[in-house]
């Protein structure tokens, strides 16, 4: 297509106006996907830019290099606010990558609405959609789409209410992580509930009582599943343990502090929160929240970037705290697992993490790796023996649980201070 009937095309496309907010999401969508097809083949056309720069409509950014290969990034004004922007790859003249992401304003503030990716022939290949409910910033289902962007093959559900149930009674672990899925019967059985059988546990990123699990920090249309298969395991090796599921509050770090008064306020003793950064001030809250309640135990991973955190450190492991535990995997043998964080004064103590059976945020068992998958063994551990000891201090519980460690297989860099524990699920009943 000649360049400047290509442009005309797409801004015709573009200034489509849609009648209703209803009919605007699928129209947007059918309107942004034309407009990538039809940029799709500019690049061999047109090796010195996809559109004109007279062309306001769009805003672009990259280069074609002269063998015509390079990455294209192009915004283009889907007119009411909203935009699609298209991110292009070129090898050696192919094409490579082409992937649209569709953005419409909600609260002044552009919320993503849809992703197409497409195979080389440039036409759709996989596509997802987002459902919104009430709250216009929170999605509340995710629709896999058909290669024609209207039919829907699949719905994942992102926020749904937590099904009624009674209290399990047990001791009370809080755990603080991407959420879990609460529709299990395995785990919704062992939530932490009030006298009306209201779930207790929160989720500290969208504010509201559904902490289902859900990461969308790399991606919305690609979400992360962690906390199922790390409660799986609590609940696999503590089986009388009340369960209390926060959400962590990825927007707002500050809230941390809200979220432990609530874990204490509900009566965890046992704290398990398999997250980490690099950034000691994202946990200032956490830190001094943690520091003031000493009668609460909080069993924390050493993270997974195979590095000595006594030199490179990762927070909140590497935080001096009196009544934290910092855990990392070990293999079979006692060594550090390939890719675990070790430390010989900010890491307690390393207990089997690889290959663990979980169960997963789709209910299937699946086998997990990592020293988020340690964590939960310790905080297991630890419920046992609180159970059997309902007296017992934070000291005495840290304590029973350092006792336990053998040097195990010292080989560097596979350096912690207590030692291992070779299998956490035997407490010596």
């Amino acid at each position: 297509m000649p360049q400047r009937l290509l442009s005309l095309a797409i801004a015709s496309l573009l200034l489509w106006s849609v009648p209703n907010a209803a009919a605007r999401g699928a129209e947007g969508l059918m309107r942004a996907d034309a407009a990538t097809r039809a940029i799709c083949t500019a690049p061999l056309a047109n090796p010195e830019g996809l559109l004109p720069d007279d062309i306001s409509l769009a805003r672009r950014s990259g280069a074609l290099n002269a063998d015509n290969s390079g990455r294209r990034l192009l915004t283009l004004d889907m007119g009411e606010g909203g935009e699609a922007v298209v991110d292009m790859l070129l090898q050696g003249g192919a094409l490579r990558r082409l992937r649209m992401e569709l953005s419409a304003p909600a609260s002044g503030e552009l919320r993503p609405e849809a992703m197409v990716q497409y195979g080389p022939d440039c036409m759709p290949a996989l596509a997802r959609r987002l459902v919104y409910g009430e709250r216009r910033d929170v999605p509340v289902r995710l629709e896999h789409l058909q290669p024609d962007l209207a039919t829907v093959s699949f719905v994942e559900e992102l926020d749904p209410p937590v099904p009624p149930g009674a209290d399990p009674g047990g001791v009370t672990v809080a755990q603080i992580d991407s959420g879990v899925n609460y529709l299990l019967p395995h785990l919704a059985a062992r939530l932490a509930r009030d006298a009306s059988g209201r779930s207790l546990g929160y989720d500290y990123w969208d504010m509201d009582p559904r902490p289902f699990d859900l990461d969308t920090s790399r991606s919305p249309y690609f979400p992360l599943r962690h906390g199922t298969a790390v409660a799986s395991i609590l609940i696999a090796e503590a089986p009388e343990v009340r369960l209390l599921p926060y959400r962590y509050p990825r927007g707002n770090m500050e809230r941390m502090a809200e979220l432990i008064a609530a874990a204490d306020a509900a009566g965890a003793r046992i704290v398990l929160m398999p997250l980490g950064s690099n950034d000691a001030r994202e946990w200032d809250a956490f830190r001094q929240a943690a520091e003031a309640r000493s009668d609460m135990l909080f069993i924390v991973s050493a993270g997974n970037d195979g590095r000595n955190i006594d030199t490179a450190p990762v927070y909140p492991a590497a935080f001096p705290l009196a009544n934290m535990i910092t855990v990392t995997s070990a293999d079979a043998f006692g060594r550090l697992a390939p890719g675990s964080n070790w430390g010989r004064h900010s890491v307690d103590l390393m207990v089997p993490g690889e290959g663990i059976e979980t169960i997963d945020h789709r209910g299937a068992v699946a086998p997990a790796s990592g020293s988020s998958f340690a964590v939960p063994r310790v905080a297991a551990l630890a419920a046992r023996l609180l159970a059997r000891n309902p007296d017992w201090s934070t000291e005495k519980l840290i304590e029973a649980i350092r006792i336990r460690t053998a040097r195990g297989y010292r080989s560097a860099p596979a350096d912690v201070a207590w030692g291992w524990i070779p299998n956490p699920a035997d407490d010596g009943r």
